[in-house]
């Protein structure tokens, strides 16, 4: 890759993309944060910002907001990817999900775009419970959630973030695709327990059903379509088919993933789980 000319991260404050920017960064690149909340406005409901972020970008790393299995995304994703391709960018990188129909779709349609791409199909984050929403349930002691005994192998964002970077600024991962997982199969109530050890406290893990996690997030004033993605992808992303390992992290940097109970000790070093967040 060109070391004069920007690699354009979408999603650059989020949790993979700001890690990916600071490991360029680190790489003394030139580095374009495309954000609704920082850097160059970018937005994927507004396509009048697409081609201003794109402008002299050799590769980026694409994450789509809110979700691949948002109404829409894999159009959306095509028609970003032929105009990066329109517009000079010569690799892509899409973060995306495991065993989501949609996301498949807008894997198919970034690589028929024309230009080198990496797929990076992710388990759920660890971070979801350090960086999300998840993170007050945890500080509460309660993680509430429909997710009954599903076992999910946590991928750490450092990970994805070591893999997304490796993928952007060297040889030998065009067209390849990445599934990176944790090294382990952990069920919420296994995470909860994880995360209690790791805290010094207790952390309860409580299955919900689908109508009662619906309501919950109603009484939070959570809107509906986000409430209506939140229960699409806990009861129909997350039943079971994501519940095997796979290589992906080894594939692209030759080592092992981070463990859940690795990322669970420095964070909570950390303090971030011990007391709630001012309102």
């Amino acid at each position: 890759m060109q070391r004069h000319t920007p690699v354009l991260v979408l999603g650059g404050t989020g949790k993979t993309g700001r890690r990916v920017v600071q490991r360029l960064a680190a790489c003394h690149l030139p580095v374009r944060i495309g954000s609704r909340s920082g850097g160059l406005p970018f937005d994927w409901q507004k396509p009048a910002t697409w081609e201003p972020a794109l402008a002299d970008v050799r590769a980026a790393y694409v994450t789509y907001q809110p979700d691949l299995a948002a109404p829409g995304a894999p159009e959306t994703v095509g028609r970003f990817a032929r105009l990066a391709a329109a517009s000079g960018v010569r690799r892509l990188v899409l973060l995306s999900g495991r065993g989501e129909p949609d996301a498949a779709r807008a894997e198919e349609a970034l690589q028929q775009c024309g230009v080198e791409w990496t797929v990076v199909r992710s388990a759920w984050f660890n971070q979801n419970f350090s960086e999300d929403h998840l993170r007050e349930a945890v500080v509460g002691g309660r993680i509430a959630l429909p997710a009954g005994r599903v076992a999910e192998p946590f991928v750490d964002a450092d990970d994805i973030a070591d893999v997304a970077t490796a993928a952007l600024t060297e040889d030998g991962h065009a067209g390849r695709l990445y599934e990176v997982t944790g090294p382990r199969l952990l069920t919420f109530a296994d995470v909860a327990a994880q995360l209690g050890s790791a805290i010094g406290r207790r952390i309860e893990y409580v299955p919900l059903t689908p109508a009662e996690y619906a309501a919950t997030l109603a009484r939070a004033h959570v809107p509906k379509d986000v409430a209506d993605l939140l229960g699409y992808l806990f009861t129909t992303v997350l039943d079971g088919r994501g519940a095997h390992l796979a290589e992906g992290v080894q594939q692209a940097l030759g080592r092992a993933p981070r463990d859940f109970a690795d990322y669970a000790r420095s964070t909570a070093a950390t303090g971030i789980w011990n007391e709630r967040q001012p309102a």
